[in-house]
């Protein structure tokens, strides 16, 4: 990531009203300082691994990811991510309408720290990204 870059959460999802409920859910819980969002895995990976420079993990505290994304999708971000020295330890949470067993499976053989099915009721998706945030962000010590 580029020194310039200050981002402590990378919000990549293509759905225009899951993103605004979860940057909504973000500065609810006044956790959003820091938030960059992209909306295909292609922009993830460009984010992520800036050409001409190696990753880095920067300020990065963690992901919030989805699977089904147009171009590169969400598993191959997190494999790539996963396999990257500079950027393995920055936690992955996959948010997603996905609920199958063999999309989670996968997640989880990658190495994601955490996987959420999306909450179909606005109350519920908010107080659960207000709960993943809070816990990825200020209880979560992972990365020093």
């Amino acid at each position: 990531m580029p020194a310039n870059q200050h981002e402590e959460v990378l919000l990549v999802e293509d759905n225009s009203a899951d993103a605004e409920m979860t940057v909504w859910a973000l500065e609810k819980n006044q956790l959003s300082r820091g938030l960059h969002r992209v909306k295909n895995g292609a922009e993830a990976l460009t984010f992520l691994f800036p050409q001409g420079e190696p990753a880095t993990a920067g300020e990065l505290k963690v992901v919030i990811l989805d699977i089904k994304l147009p171009l590169v999708d969400g598993i191959e971000v997190l494999k790539r991510m996963k396999s990257d020295p500079a950027l393995k330890l920055v936690p992955v949470v996959i948010l997603t309408s996905s609920s199958e067993p063999a999309d989670r499976a996968v997640c989880y053989d990658l190495g994601v720290n955490s996987y959420v099915v999306k909450p179909l009721e606005f109350e519920e998706f908010v107080s659960t990204v207000g709960l993943l945030a809070r816990y990825w962000l200020k209880v979560n010590c992972s990365r020093a």
